[in-house]
């Protein structure tokens, strides 16, 4: 295990977490908490992925632990959790995975790819992985709303 990896993904997935949060206009006393949601995600992550699971599998648990996180925190007013758990999540995008699977289309609509049906299956293989992985993230943050719809509203 190599946890100075897990720290360094921890630190800049804070930083891009809260580089979101500006983006998305979350609030300056939200600001903090999207960067610990976003060191939480990512450190989870590179955690589950060096005991050997998939990008699909630790993006999951890393959103569920997350939203957990966030779910359990005290409810203020001032606090909304909604978009500290999403910002939170949007540093584990797969966006390499995104921009191969459109490179590999674009290849193959313009006639450029040397073996079309090659390039066609890695785009194809890249789409799927790109979506499960959105997939697991999404359903990761949304367990715990569920299970906690019965708590004080924010």
């Amino acid at each position: 295990m190599d946890s100075f990896l897990v720290l360094h993904q921890a630190i800049f997935g804070g930083i891009a977490a809260a580089g979101f949060g500006v983006l998305f206009n979350v609030g300056p006393r939200l600001l903090l908490w999207c960067g610990a949601a976003g060191a939480v995600t990512l450190a989870v992550r590179t955690f589950c992925q060096q005991l050997g699971w998939n990008l699909e599998g630790a993006s999951f648990a890393a959103a569920l632990t997350a939203s957990a996180a966030v779910q359990l925190l005290p409810a203020r007013k001032e606090f909304s959790s909604v978009p500290v758990h999403v910002v939170g999540c949007i540093p584990m995008v797969p966006g390499s995975f995104a921009a191969r699977a459109i490179l590999g289309l674009f290849a193959v609509s313009t006639g450029r790819a040397e073996n079309t049906s090659d390039v066609l299956l890695t785009s194809i293989e890249y789409t799927l992985r790109l979506a499960f992985t959105i997939g697991a993230i999404g359903t990761g943050l949304a367990i715990p709303s569920l299970l906690m719809r019965g708590r004080t509203p924010r």
